[in-house]
């Protein structure tokens, strides 16, 4: 992939947050869809990205994107004895709200921040140990977001990703995403009483989203290095971690 090629702004679902709060409208029923969309698999993929998480070295994690803060409760349970502070961070403030009931009491060793992954403004540079960002940047710009964990990121601090990827076998790729095109669209309508943005939007994330090998170029080129994937189901989705230099 070429220097000019990564410099060309990367937002694979089309979203502008701006123009569509879909994820507030829809965030007291996110991880209803999340179940409705992968069958309860979603669930599989978060917990083995938490162990991840958790099995990398930082005192200091900062989720982006956090939703309803599936990932962070799935790991704070691998962490309660260690000197770890998390940052849960996300532009919708419903989605927070969400996460803030869910965590109860846990919330407390959780901060929880109202933040835009692609401009993180209020985040020092190289401030924080580790960066994670889990089915999200198919509807970010992805350079951007990458770009600004790069920045916050000490030098040697790990950047995990959980997204969207590829099966390697394009018969397989190809009923994936045609088996897509028609439950998606019915399940999203049934549970959100017929608002096709989420489904819209998410559909197309998944369709035109980079492969595993391709989105660790687009790291590689950024400047992250040691970036390693992990596939799961298939390909379906894929643990990107990579580390700043």
């Amino acid at each position: 992939m070429s220097n000019e090629r990564s410099e060309l702004p990367e937002n694979a679902a089309e979203f502008a947050e701006l123009n569509d709060d879909v994820f507030g409208r829809i965030a007291s029923r996110y991880d209803l869809l999340c179940d409705l969309f992968s069958f309860g698999i979603h669930r599989l993929w978060k917990r083995r990205v938490a162990q991840r998480i958790a099995d990398e070295e930082w005192s200091t994690l900062l989720d982006g994107a956090t939703g309803t803060g599936d990932i962070i409760l799935k790991l704070l349970p691998q962490i309660t004895k260690q000197n770890r502070h998390i940052t849960a961070a996300d532009i919708s403030e419903k989605m927070l709200g969400v996460a803030q009931q869910r965590f109860g009491v846990r919330a407390n060793n959780v901060k929880l921040l109202k933040l835009d992954a692609e401009r993180m403004s209020s985040i020092e540079d190289e401030s924080i140990d580790a960066y994670s960002i889990s089915l999200a940047l198919k509807i970010c710009n992805r350079q951007l977001v990458l770009k600004e964990a790069l920045r916050v990121l000490r030098p040697g601090g790990r950047l995990i990703v959980l997204e969207a990827s590829n099966i390697r076998w394009p018969f397989l790729q190809n009923a994936y995403l045609s088996y897509m095109s028609i439950c998606m669209p019915l399940l999203g309508w049934l549970a959100t009483s017929g608002d096709a943005s989420a489904y819209k939007y998410l559909l197309k994330g998944i369709r035109e989203f980079p492969s595993a090998e391709n989105l660790a170029i687009e790291m590689s080129n950024l400047g992250f290095e040691n970036i390693e994937f992990e596939r799961l189901s298939l390909g379906i989705v894929a643990i990107h971690i990579a580390r700043k230099p």
